[in-house]
């Protein structure tokens, strides 16, 4: 039965649809080298997929959780645009400061507010991929930045892979949402660091990754906030 006032569950979700077009034709760009429609694109796909999130939550008590995916989004937003927003720092360790906030928020949501059983064990899989990042990456790092830039890179990859780790303990797509941002950012350190290593198809695979990870984290996290108001707090 519907409540009179209440939105449809299926028009919650066309807000996503202008998310995934331009997804789409920012990958297209980066594939046929339209380097300026790319980085138009680029910085056009947080604020949709913020907007997307407004449109699924309309209607439902905003508070907490909606607070940190939109902190979220917007600490990625300043990442994606990092080389445009800060052109005084060093573009790496500003997307790695910006990025890791944005992480810090999906750990809270999804530890704090989201999680519906205890961390899986297949999980520790993200433990292991930590240590092999380390592994390869590092005598890579070392002369690219030195220490600091390896501590760095070690400190944001803990909390990417924590927040992979978490957001398993949500919904099949909050977990898979994790995992393909993993990947993207797995797929980009070594484009950044071992760019001989990495053919030029890389580049779109990294943002098909992770414009898919970031639009099932969001969906995701929204569906069961929307629908099931009770997830404890």
């Amino acid at each position: 039965m519907r409540i009179a006032g209440s939105t449809p569950a299926r028009g919650r979700w066309w807000g996503f649809l202008p998310y995934a077009t331009l997804s789409a034709v920012h990958v297209g760009a980066l594939a046929v080298d339209a380097e300026p429609l790319a980085s138009f694109t680029k910085l056009t796909l947080m604020p949709l997929l913020a907007l997307a999130l407004l449109w699924a939550g309309r209607g439902t008590s905003w508070g907490t959780p909606f607070a940190l995916l939109f902190a979220a989004l917007a600490f990625s937003w300043l990442g994606d645009g990092a080389a445009t927003f800060f052109p005084f720092a060093p573009t790496v360790p500003a997307m790695l400061l910006c990025f890791g906030a944005a992480h810090i928020c999906y750990l809270v949501l999804f530890s704090r507010r989201l999680a519906r059983r205890r961390l899986p064990r297949w999980s520790a899989v993200y433990a292991l991929w930590w240590i092999g990042m380390l592994l390869l990456l590092g005598p890579a790092l070392l002369p690219a930045g030195g220490v600091g830039l390896l501590v760095g890179v070690a400190v944001y990859g803990l909390l990417l892979a924590a927040t992979a780790a978490t957001a398993a303990r949500c919904t099949p797509a909050i977990a898979l949402g994790g995992a393909l941002f993993l990947c993207s950012d797995t797929v980009l350190a070594f484009r950044l660091f071992t760019p001989d290593s990495m053919p030029g198809w890389t580049s779109p695979l990294v943002m098909v990754a992770y414009c898919l990870g970031q639009g099932l984290l969001v969906a995701g996290s929204a569906a069961l906030l929307v629908h099931r108001p009770e997830v404890p707090r």
